[in-house]
């Protein structure tokens, strides 16, 4: 397998898990339609509605980390990263992966796993609301989250490197963009295009 199959096996993967969780938003949506209706409307509040959101909301907070990591989405300050050279921007990014990113991936993984485990030993619910909302498998989500995140950090690791070695960034899987990264792309194919009519219309 090479590495570049490697690097899209671990992006599909991230791509995949993210989009699955993304599902959450339309249940998330419903849920808190129906909440605002029956509250306001109907004078009849849920007594589930605030637990649902919280654990929907961070069930696709956790689980989308390493989707929005294999997208590059994630805030960065690059006003002077971006200037850099791909080799300087890969060693950069490779120690900064090293020093800081996987330490709090590991803490996250370990503290996680028995914050996780303690919860769903004891079956914790909710104190927000008088049914008891189970919340343990929320908890349990940490973990997992962090292995994704972790996997997804040595495939940005293995990127780091090909790019040290060969000047230039790996290719990434191709997915939603932003609408003014689309634009951008359009008008500069635009661009390219018109440059190539205008050179042949100056050799003829």
């Amino acid at each position: 397998m090479s590495i570049q199959s490697l690097l899209h096996g671990i992006d599909q993967l991230s791509k995949s898990v993210g989009h699955a969780f993304a599902w959450c938003i339309v249940v998330l949506t419903v849920g808190t339609t129906y909440e605002v209706f029956v509250r306001y409307v109907l004078n009849d509040p849920t007594s589930w509605a605030f637990d649902m959101s919280f654990i929907l909301y961070g069930g696709l907070f956790l689980m989308s980390g390493a989707y929005a990591l294999s997208r590059g989405a994630h805030v960065r300050g690059d006003v002077f990263y971006r200037l850099m050279p791909p080799r300087v921007q890969g060693s950069l990014e490779l120690v900064l992966y090293v020093i800081f990113f996987f330490p709090g991936v590991i803490a996250l993984m370990y503290s996680g796993w028995s914050y996780g485990t303690e919860s769903m030993r004891i079956g914790e619910v909710s104190v927000n609301s008088p049914v008891g909302v189970p919340i343990w498998q929320l908890k349990m989500i940490i973990p997992a989250a962090g292995a994704m995140l972790a996997l997804q950090g040595i495939a940005e690791m293995l990127r780091c490197v090909v790019c040290i070695r060969t000047g230039a960034w790996p290719e990434r899987l191709h997915d939603v963009e932003e609408m003014e990264l689309s634009i951008l792309k359009q008008a500069e194919e635009e661009a390219r295009m018109n440059k190539i009519a205008a050179l042949s219309g100056e050799a003829k």
